[in-house]
């Protein structure tokens, strides 16, 4: 039986952007595993916010570990970028147009740990044949292009069949939650099979450390039940 950690990853998005460093720094201080970097095109989701200039510049400010989210229509084009600028972990969407053997290939040729991303409407199932050769699934619990929407409870299900697969397979694969994470839906969806928890509002809103200590003691609370 693995024994698979609790990771939290604080999404950027929600931070105070005019003090980027600073805000990642204090997380790192106040106990993230972890810093969630979402890259939006404006293209395959309606948003944009910053890319690999950004990551590599702030790579340099912190040594805590770099979790890329690639929601963007051509991962595979941008992958050296952001291999280069210091990502640690590169995700990209299974829902993009690049082909997902090969972006695999070209994210591990780099020495990166690989995670695919899953939108609210694609089925869990979609990713069990890619289990065997990535770190990770991020399963988004919101449409993905925003940040502070309301969690998607159809996730909780979808996050049990992951995980289900993962153990019939023998893998200890990392399973992230995405969207609408609070003290309250981290207990669901740490339950179910998640590990990694990516919140952005609810840290950022006010005590960093109170809130990053909060959703580690309920996500093993319910990891245990």
């Amino acid at each position: 039986m693995f024994k698979i950690d609790i990771k939290i990853a604080p999404s950027v998005l929600a931070c105070d952007l005019s003090a980027l460093a600073d805000e990642s720094i204090k997380v790192y201080e106040a106990g993230a595993h972890m810093l969630h970097l979402d890259v939006m095109d404006g293209h395959f989701v309606p948003n944009i916010t910053f890319g690999a200039p950004v990551i590599k510049t702030l790579r340099k400010k912190l040594p805590i570990l770099f979790d890329v989210h690639l929601m963007i229509s051509k991962p595979y084009d941008y992958i050296k970028d952001f291999a280069d600028a210091g990502a640690d972990i590169i995700t990209f969407h299974l829902e993009a147009e690049s082909p997902a053997e090969e972006t695999i290939s070209l994210i591990k040729s780099f020495g990166k740990k690989v995670g695919i991303s899953i939108k609210p409407n694609t089925p869990a199932t979609e990713v069990f044949k890619y289990l065997p050769h990535i770190d990770m699934v991020l399963v988004m619990s919101v449409e993905p292009g925003f940040g502070g929407q309301s969690f998607i409870e159809g996730s909780i299900d979808k996050i049990r069949e992951i995980r289900k697969e993962a153990a019939r397979l023998g893998l200890d694969t990392d399973i992230q939650v995405d969207g609408g994470i609070d003290d309250k839906t981290v207990r669901l969806v740490s339950e179910a099979g998640a590990n990694v928890f990516v919140a952005g509002s609810y840290i950022f809103k006010d005590d960093y450390k109170k809130a990053i200590d909060l959703l580690i003691k309920n996500a093993e609370e319910a990891k245990s039940l």
